[in-house]
């Protein structure tokens, strides 16, 4: 299925959000929760599946939903649909502070991989899906990177994370990363969970005690401040774990 054609702005700085413009029968796909405001004529609906596949029966459905069910993920999705004659507006905001990329699915292979609090929206036809690690040390040390979702299509989609986020070509080179900083991948680009080399650096280096290793050939998506690092750093300057309670 092809993906609707949409237009879209990024407003704002540390704190964004996206505005996506639809003509009359064009519809965007986003996770619950996500939607900031919208203009008459902008009618949605909560369904359960992309609408990518639009002969996929309720057995198919079903699986899906299942699958981001087990990964503590929303089994539905909302679907926003202009049903004006004008064009009309709807924006999006992430749920923390950070920033926002639109990916061009078509221009990077047709897939991205990403960490799966990472999708904010998408044009309708863009098939979204949960995928695992295929190696067995992602699967039990990569924190973050354990679960997945995986973005395939032809139109755009919609990523956010916290802080900056940075974008890097790999041309047959080497980047490691720590797991909470990767935001996304895309096709040709070869995951993995490595040790931490050397006792010292794995007690005291505070890096954790794995990285994340990206190879291969095409784009890296990080963030330079996951929102774990930040919860943790609110909770450690909490009153009730010992912080102040006042400013300074």
């Amino acid at each position: 299925m092809r993906s609707d054609e949409i237009d879209y702005q990024i407003i704002g700085n540390s704190m964004q959000l996206v505005e996506v413009t639809l003509d009359q029968g064009e519809t965007v796909v986003a996770e619950a929760g996500a939607m900031n405001y919208m203009e008459d004529g902008i009618e949605f609906e909560t369904k359960m599946g992309d609408g990518s596949n639009a002969t996929q029966g309720i057995m198919g459905k079903l699986f899906s939903a299942g699958k981001r069910m087990l990964t503590g993920e929303s089994v539905f999705m909302t679907h926003f649909s202009n049903q004006h004659p004008q064009r009309r507006t709807v924006a999006f905001a992430a749920p923390y502070p950070g920033s926002i990329i639109s990916i061009n699915l078509a221009d990077i292979g047709g897939g991205v991989t990403c960490q799966k609090d990472a999708f904010l929206c998408a044009a309708l036809g863009t098939k979204i899906d949960i995928t695992f690690s295929k190696r067995l040390g992602s699967g039990f040390f990569g924190g973050e990177g354990f679960i997945l979702e995986r973005l395939e299509g032809d139109g755009l989609a919609f990523l956010h994370a916290g802080g900056t986020i940075i974008e890097k070509e790999l041309n047959g080179e080497v980047l490691r990363v720590d797991t909470g900083c990767l935001v996304g991948f895309s096709d040709g680009i070869d995951y993995d969970i490595e040790l931490t080399k050397g006792l010292k650096s794995m007690l005291f280096g505070g890096e954790g005690l794995f990285i994340a290793t990206l190879s291969g050939h095409g784009k890296v998506w990080l963030q330079s401040l996951p929102f774990s690092r930040l919860a943790d750093r609110v909770i450690q300057h909490a009153p009730i774990h010992g912080g102040s309670s006042q400013g300074e």
